[in-house]
């Protein structure tokens, strides 16, 4: 499936956030993009205009297309709780997104290549689809041959992030998806109760 492989930090500064971990370039220059970017003067946003950002920010933050996306949001209103949370929830518990939780990679562009390159497995069966959903108890490993792979020994170095709901073990490359999270647990500052509302128009 195509994936957004354009400039990051466009997209950053879009939304006046580093929705794709540290960026130095965003840091520099963190107002939206284009001549006038830097124009505090700027018009009022619509309703619409909010609602419509607020969705655009969790499907890049995510790496998830329209049509998924969209799946994803009828699957929540179908589901018992909160629809917007349930939403968060669905995308916290794609296997890219946990493989990323856990520090295995230092973004979810890298996780995603990590599991369509066959290097995770799930219970000890490789997993090469970026969207397979985690159940609670279920065991994330890397694959032995690539527990030695430099990209992954680097961002671990690096990861310093621990969550409530995952457990990793450092020695083994392995951990847990323990449950899923819940609203207050999902760090990424989006505003799910505006995506609910631009779909239920």
């Amino acid at each position: 499936m195509a994936r957004y492989t354009g400039p990051k930090t466009k997209i950053a500064r879009k939304f006046g956030q580093a929705i794709f971990g540290d960026d130095k370039s965003f840091e520099k220059r963190n107002y939206p993009p284009g001549q006038h970017g830097n124009n505090r003067r700027r018009g009022k946003k619509s309703e619409y205009a909010i609602q419509l950002m607020e969705k655009q920010k969790a499907k890049y933050t995510y790496g998830i297309l329209e049509r998924q996306f969209r799946n994803m949001f009828e699957k929540a209103t179908r589901s018992q709780g909160i629809t917007g949370e349930v939403l968060l929830q669905l995308c916290e518990s794609r296997l890219d997104n946990v493989v990323y939780r856990m520090g295995l990679s230092n973004s979810r562009r890298g996780a995603r290549q990590l599991v369509s390159h066959r290097h995770i497995t799930v219970n000890g069966e490789l997993v090469n689809i970026p969207s397979y959903r985690l159940k609670a108890g279920d065991v994330v490993g890397v694959r032995e041959k690539s527990k030695s792979l430099e990209v992954i020994q680097n961002s671990l170095a690096a990861n310093s992030s621990v969550y409530e709901w995952i457990t990793f073990n450092n020695d083994t490359k392995t951990g847990t998806f323990v449950a899923v999270p819940s609203r207050i647990q999902i760090p990424e500052n989006i505003n799910e109760q505006f995506i609910v509302e631009l779909y239920s128009k």
